[in-house]
């Protein structure tokens, strides 16, 4: 495996989730790709999914 460099470097990702935070923004989910890091937010007001029947047997 080569040496190189990452694409997203740590400080990228935690300046970015340092800002959503500081926004107030609920983080749901952080992505980091070539193009970069993208914050997903969890609002809070979109209804939570009820689980099927089946969600407490398959776990």
């Amino acid at each position: 495996m080569a040496n190189r460099p990452a694409i997203v470097s740590k400080a990228d990702v935690r300046r970015t989730v340092e800002g959503a935070l500081a926004a107030g923004l609920r983080i749901r989910e952080v992505i980091a790709s070539a193009e970069g890091v993208r914050v997903i937010c969890d609002n809070g007001s979109a209804p939570q999914e009820k689980g099927n029947s089946f969600d407490e047997v398959l776990t």
